[in-house]
C-alpha cells in the first residue's frame, strides 16, 4: 500500500462516526441552511438561492409592526417556564434519588411515558377538564360548590400546559445529575460537622449542576419555540412567535417572513443561551476549583 493511501486512512473512531455526521449534515445543517436562504429571498415568492433582499427583514424591524410582542411573549413563557420547572423538578428528582438510590434514573423514565401520547391529545384532554361544564366545573357543581372557573383561554393556562409538558425535559436529566453526587461526601461532610444546608450548598448542588444545567437548557430552547400551548389552551388570547411563523408559512403563503422570523428566534436563543452560560463560573458550579 502506498505511503499516500495509509496517511489518508480514517481510523476506526473516525470511520465509525462517519454516519452520525452525515446524519447531522443531512438532518441539521441542511434544513438550518435553507431556511437561512430563504430569510434572504424576495417576499411572498420561492426563489431560494436565487434572490437577495433585506425586505424581509426591514419589514420585521419596521416600528410599525407589532411582532416584537410575539417575541416578547414567547421568551417571558420560556424563561418562566425554566424557573418554575426549576423549583417543581428538584425536589421530585432529590426525592427520587433519596428513595430509589442508583436506580432513581431508571424510575424518572416512568414520567416520560406521558410522551408517547401525542401532545395535541394530553392538551385537549386538559380542554375537557378544565372547559365550562367540564370535568372540573360539573364535579364541583355536582358537590355543590360554585362552579364557573374560567381558567381557559389565559395566558396563566398556556403557561400551565408549557410546565405540564416539559417537565419530562427537566426531569431526567435533573435526577442523572442528582444520582451522580457520591453519599460518601455528604456523609464524610456531616461527619466534621457540615450542616444540612451547607452540605447542599457545597457538595449536592455543584455536583449536580451539570444536569441541572442540562435540563434548564433543554427546557428554554423548546419552550421558546412552543406553538400547541398558546393555541391549545391559551386561544387566540397570547400570539407567540411560533403561531406567526406558522401563520407566515401557510396561511400568507409568505416562506422568506417566516424564515426571517425563524432565523431571528434561533439568533435570540442562542445568543440569550451562550450570554448566561459566559457569565456563569462553569468551572466552579462544576466543582472543578
Amino acid at each position: 500500500m502506498s505511503t499516500d493511501k495509509r496517511r489518508f486512512r480514517l481510523s476506526a473512531g473516525s470511520a465509525s462516526a462517519v454516519p452520525v455526521g452525515v446524519l447531522l449534515v443531512l438532518g441539521f445543517l441542511a434544513p438550518l441552511i435553507t431556511v437561512a436562504a430563504y430569510a434572504f429571498a424576495t417576499p411572498k415568492s420561492f426563489d431560494v438561492f436565487r434572490s437577495f433582499t433585506f425586505a424581509n427583514f426591514a419589514s420585521i424591524f419596521d416600528p410599525s409592526n407589532t411582532v416584537w410582542q410575539s417575541f416578547a411573549w414567547s421568551l417571558f413563557f420560556a424563561a418562566l417556564t425554566v424557573i418554575l420547572l426549576a423549583v417543581i423538578a428538584y425536589p421530585i428528582a432529590y426525592g427520587l434519588n433519596k428513595v430509589f438510590g442508583k436506580w432513581s434514573g431508571l424510575v424518572s423514565v416512568l414520567f416520560v411515558f406521558p410522551l408517547f401520547v401525542s401532545e395535541n391529545v394530553r392538551l385537549y384532554g386538559w380542554v375537557l377538564f378544565f372547559i365550562k361544564n367540564g370535568v372540573l366545573d360539573g364535579a364541583m357543581k355536582w358537590l355543590g360548590l360554585p362552579g364557573g372557573l374560567d381558567l381557559l383561554y389565559t395566558p396563566a393556562m398556556i403557561l400551565f400546559g408549557m410546565v405540564y409538558v416539559y417537565l419530562p425535559f427537566m426531569l431526567f436529566p435533573m435526577t442523572l445529575g442528582l444520582a451522580m453526587v457520591p453519599k460518601d461526601l455528604a456523609d464524610a461532610a456531616r461527619d466534621l460537622g457540615a450542616g444540612r444546608m451547607m452540605i447542599w450548598r457545597e457538595i449536592e448542588l455543584p455536583l449536580a449542576m451539570p444536569g441541572i444545567l442540562i435540563g434548564m437548557l433543554l427546557t428554554f430552547v423548546l419552550a421558546a419555540g412552543a406553538l400547541t400551548e398558546s393555541k391549545i389552551l391559551g386561544g387566540q388570547s397570547i400570539i407567540t412567535i411560533a403561531q406567526d411563523i406558522e401563520v407566515a408559512f401557510t396561511y400568507a403563503q409568505n416562506w422568506p417572513l417566516g424564515s426571517a422570523l425563524a432565523l431571528i428566534l434561533v439568533v435570540i436563543v442562542s445568543g440569550l443561551s451562550l450570554l448566561i452560560l459566559s457569565k456563569l463560573d462553569l468551572d466552579r458550579i462544576l466543582g472543578r476549583r
